[in-house]
């Protein structure tokens, strides 16, 4: 049993700076759990602290029943895999992969054989002669996960392990990384994974829950799905998609004993389901927010109610168009699909279309909050 419990966890430097303030985390034994998040939300420092390498402010943290804030990272069943490769330069694959079992004094036979097994998971047979100046980014990332395996821990720990490769390679060892833990799970050996990253189409990819953090808090736990469709509240909703959710200030208003949502120039009616959640919102500031593929596009209005501004820039991007609008005084990113795009494109850029929204699929924030109050 391999769950991983923060309570009340937090981080405080010597100069007074907390870092890590009170998070509580659970995760399922055999569960791939994705931190992410921004540069400086401590996701990196809360790792640290699961794998022993950072002192424990407060609160406590369990492996399985174990509470293991004062055990040396030896002594907790875990195996970490850093950024930075870190193998020792003289030593071949073979050796660099059988070095910590050789200090644990495993016998000779078992660390050829959990040497061997590590191999044949990543596909490191035909590299384990070589020294790590004779392997490829991609290699030598592969030999610190294989590092990881031979142990087989009880937690594996991964620290923006992918950061230093170039974009192919990084989605070749996303794949790898995933199926190598679907792989323990039908083995019966379940390894319980946390990956630190942020990147978030890693997170999107690899997570079956994903921790958002911010500032050292934690902003949502749940699904990839759910966080992409239901962020709970603005920071979420931002910096979950690519591009990312348009996010405009708005208020309600109420005409005709119907709420509507004002926009820029635009007057929105709410859905019957955020008519209800926005009962006691009438007179407010709030912010409204839609994902770029529920804003619909054309060069004649919708017969229903629709907005209109300038189609100012597009990006190509293949299989679909990223076209951007100048609405009243802000931009409004749109994510059409290349047959739709083409025709409108090819009239030219700087004069007036048409837009609507799913409103279905809108979301409504409190501007003092910034929690989704539409969920």
């Amino acid at each position: 049993m391999a769950e991983v419990i923060f309570n009340k966890l937090e981080k405080v430097y010597s100069n007074g700076f907390k870092a890590v303030h009170g998070i509580d985390l659970k995760i399922a034994d055999g569960e791939f759990m994705v931190i992410v998040g921004p540069s400086g939300c401590a996701k990196s420092t809360t790792l640290r602290m699961l794998a022993g390498l950072e002192t424990i402010s407060g609160g406590e943290v369990k492996i399985g029943e174990k509470v293991v804030n004062n055990l040396a990272p030896k002594e907790r069943g875990i195996a970490m895999v850093f950024q930075n490769y870190a193998l020792y330069p003289h030593m071949t694959v073979r050796e660099n992969l059988a070095f910590g079992l050789k200090l644990s004094k495993l016998p000779k036979e078992q660390i050829a054989r959990q040497v061997d097994e590590a191999a044949k998971i990543l596909e490191l047979d035909e590299l384990l002669d070589r020294l790590p100046r004779q392997l490829s980014g991609g290699q030598a990332q592969r030999v610190a996960v294989g590092r990881a395996i031979v142990k087989k821990p009880d937690v594996f720990l991964f620290d923006e392990p992918l950061s230093n490769l170039d974009a192919k390679l990084r989605a070749s060892m996303r794949i790898r990384i995933s199926d190598l833990h679907k792989q323990l799970k039908q083995s019966g050996k379940p390894a319980t994974t946390v990956y630190v990253t942020h990147d978030q189409t890693e997170a999107m990819t690899m997570g079956d829950r994903i921790c958002v953090m911010k500032l050292g808090h934690i902003m949502q736990v749940d699904t990839p799905d759910n966080l992409y469709h239901f962020p709970k509240n603005m920071f979420v909703a931002g910096f979950i998609g690519a591009p990312e959710m348009n996010i405009k200030p708005g208020k309600v208003v109420e005409k005709a004993g119907r709420l509507f949502v004002t926009v820029g120039n635009d007057t929105l009616a709410l859905t019957d389901r955020q008519q209800e959640k926005l009962a006691g919102y009438v007179g407010q500031d709030v912010f409204f927010g839609v994902r770029p593929e529920y804003v619909c596009v054309s060069d004649v209005p919708y017969a229903e109610a629709c907005g209109a501004g300038e189609l100012v820039r597009v990006e190509n991007m293949g299989h679909e168009f990223f076209v951007y609008l100048k609405v009243a005084d802000f931009e409004l990113t749109c994510r059409i699909p290349s047959d739709e795009a083409k025709p409108m494109i090819a009239k030219g850029l700087n004069r007036k279309v048409y837009f609507k929204f799913d409103m279905n699929k809108c979301h409504i924030f409190d501007a003092k909050t910034e929690q989704n109050i539409s969920l």
